[in-house]
């Protein structure tokens, strides 16, 4: 059966032609949803109607919402893909993947057909003849470019008709920051002169650019304007420390960009790396919305098209983590925009690589800082602790929120993990860890309710419940922990004692079915109860059989999304420990003649079972306790 009814759609289908073309999907209020590039049209678009068995989820959340749909026909695949990132910026479609926030995106425009040209910023790349550089991520990101430039370089920032006459020019002369055309103290071929250093410089040109002004310097202190030459001199020693705070050298002196990808559940973020003659000169980190459940080659090659669509320059060479849908085609694409060959290369090894991974680690960097500042801004997470409220029917702001991860790899090692935040903020000094103890086999579900049980242990009794239970410390899953991160004895644990407002587990109808039973039988069934899917983000609450779908902007979303995810993350972390340890103690456990004493020497003097594998026989028979003969037993064993 469709996921759709084709009824509707069944004189559209049939007319489908068999060229290359983009369709666009709308929703029920007319909203395009998602647009799409075919060879094909017709095989393309019929595809989405077919059966859904081999659909994506997210596809088939797609198809669901399809109420219409419309095609445009191209003369080449090439065309399409153009006009494709063209109304993906246009109408930001929700199912496709997107540049965040990308309405303009600015640039450093240079006006040459003016009389005295400025550096300017603008939004728009017309074909006016003009210099344009970028485009920036951010208004940020090109504001602190023009200061740079502005302080390198004496163009004029006035916005003034230059006439030549005005009696005397104003404080930027003074300070060495303009030529002060505007009472003729420079002529119109130097004012030209300065402009042209700003391209260059903004090209990655910086060694024409010095070696340039170091001609004129010699020229200035020949002919003994000193002042003048020191001026130079000053000017070269800044752009010279400039750029050596932004390059990392490349061998090759060829233009490139390289793109490093980073992503973390819903969130997806690029990193570029402008490569200019061999240097590193600046690099940019762009936002992606509608990435999730998209694979990396799709989610790189629909940036891509997005970000050259409006680039103003396009380089010899773009270098890739990984290779992306369409490539050839997109390959195509550049080199006709650039006017020549420009390639799409995934580095194997090296130089090239290195980059490549730096650009990630950049770009994994600023999702890292994306959510340090939303964690600071008091006021997007009071509205994110509001929309909480009032999605979930809360009987109070959830100002005390718990969340409950279980990690184990087919019921071995299993633990559990609690997490804590208040008033949104992460409290890590209140996290805890779990060693499960009761339950045999991979039973998430039984799980997360002796967890529960021994977690509320201490609140239950308050109210007539007893639950005997223990806390285990992290430092049994091997080495210390952090001192944020140290779990303490349940009975010692004032913490415990707090109820919080809310309480979520990762997981959907199942899990909040198990938890909820184990909580009311502890007698705190009353506290707020809800699950987190992954797969979809939607929230599951008792007694409510339909999921409670955040939208995807949603301030609320993104706060149970970090709390679930800060659970996963320490949840993850003492089962490797736990598992690490479990395998050092399995493996000497099998020796005989190896009791706890002589493992623990072993393991003080060897610290791993791998060192110990690869010792000789005469090493480990040096250890206090052991005998050549066991010492043998022991490498036989392992």
């Amino acid at each position: 059966m469709p996921i759709v009814p084709a009824r509707p759609f069944q004189e559209q289908l049939r007319a489908l032609p068999g060229r290359s073309g983009v369709y666009i999907f709308r929703g029920a209020k007319g909203q395009v949803i998602y647009v799409g590039k075919a060879a094909s049209l017709k095989n393309r678009v019929r595809s989405y109607f077919g059966s859904p068995h081999s659909f994506e989820p997210k596809t088939r959340r797609l198809v669901k919402q399809i109420a219409d749909l419309e095609y445009i026909v191209t003369g080449t695949t090439q065309e399409a893909l153009i006009l494709e990132a063209t109304l993906v910026k246009r109408h930001q479609p929700f199912f496709n993947v997107r540049l965040k926030d990308d309405k303009h995106y600015p640039y450093l425009k240079i006006d040459l057909s003016q009389p005295w040209p400025r550096v300017e910023i603008t939004r728009r790349v017309l074909e006016d003849g003009a210099r344009y550089f970028g485009p920036f991520a951010s208004a940020g990101s090109v504001r602190r470019t023009l200061d740079l430039v502005k302080k390198l370089f004496p163009w004029r920032s006035c916005t003034k008709t230059i006439t030549g006459t005005d009696p005397r020019p104003c404080l930027d002369y003074y300070i060495h920051r303009c030529i002060g055309p505007c009472a003729s103290l420079c002529t119109k071929d130097e004012y030209d002169a300065v402009l042209q250093q700003v391209i260059m410089f903004l090209e990655g040109r910086t060694d024409e650019v010095t070696r340039d002004l170091r001609r004129q310097m010699l020229q200035t202190s020949e002919a003994l304007q000193f002042e003048r030459a020191a001026r130079l001199r000053d000017q070269i020693g800044a752009i010279e420390r400039t750029t050596e705070r932004q390059v990392m050298e490349v061998r090759e002196r060829v233009d490139m960009d390289v793109f490093g990808l980073a992503r973390e559940d819903q969130e997806a973020s690029v990193q570029v790396f402008f490569v200019r003659r061999g240097n590193v000169i600046g690099r940019d980190n762009f936002a992606l919305d509608g990435a999730a459940e998209e694979p990396d080659d799709h989610v790189l090659a629909s940036f891509i098209e997005q970000f050259y669509q409006s680039a103003a320059y396009v380089p010899q060479r773009v270098l890739l983590p990984t290779p992306i849908a369409d490539q050839p085609l997109i390959e195509q694409w550049l080199s006709q925009r650039r006017g020549k060959r420009v390639e799409l290369v995934v580095p194997q090894r090296g130089e090239k690589r290195a980059l490549v991974q730096t650009a990630a680690d950049n770009a994994r960097e600023a999702l890292q800082l994306a959510r340090a500042k939303w964690l600071a801004d008091t006021g997007k997470k009071r509205q994110a602790l509001e929309e909480l409220q009032e999605e979930l029917n809360l009987p109070a702001l959830p100002s005390r929120i718990e969340c409950y991860d279980i990690s184990n790899i087919q019921g071995t090692s299993a633990v559990g993990s609690m997490v804590v935040f208040i008033d949104g903020q992460p409290r890590p000094q209140e996290y805890r860890r779990f060693r499960i103890k009761t339950v045999a086999g991979a039973n998430d579900f039984a799980m997360m309710q002796e967890v529960l049980k021994r977690r509320f242990a201490r609140a239950g009794q308050a109210l007539g419940a007893d639950v005997g239970a223990r806390l285990v410390s992290p430092g049994e899953a091997g080495g210390a922990p952090p001192a944020a991160d140290k779990g303490r004895p349940i009975e010692c644990d004032e913490s415990f004692g707090a109820v919080p407002d809310l309480v979520i587990v990762d997981g959907g109808k199942g899990q909040v079915s198990a938890a909820h039973d184990a909580m009311r039988n502890l007698g705190v069934g009353h506290i707020p109860l809800a699950g987190l899917a992954k797969r979809f983000e939607e929230l599951y609450v008792k007694d409510v059989s339909e999921p409670i779908v955040l939208p995807r902007t949603s301030q609320a979303l993104y706060l149970v999304q970090r709390i679930r995810d800060e659970a996963h993350r320490f949840a993850i972390t003492y089962h490797r420990g736990v598992r690490q340890k479990a395998g050092m103690r399995s493996a000497l456990d099998a020796v005989p003649g190896v009791g706890p004493k002589r493992k623990k020497a072993l393991l003080r003097k060897f610290g791993s079972v791998k060192a110990i594998r690869e010792a000789s026989a005469d090493e480990i028979a040096a250890t206090p306790g052991f005998t050549r003969s066991l010492a043998e037993k022991v490498l036989e064993g392992l």
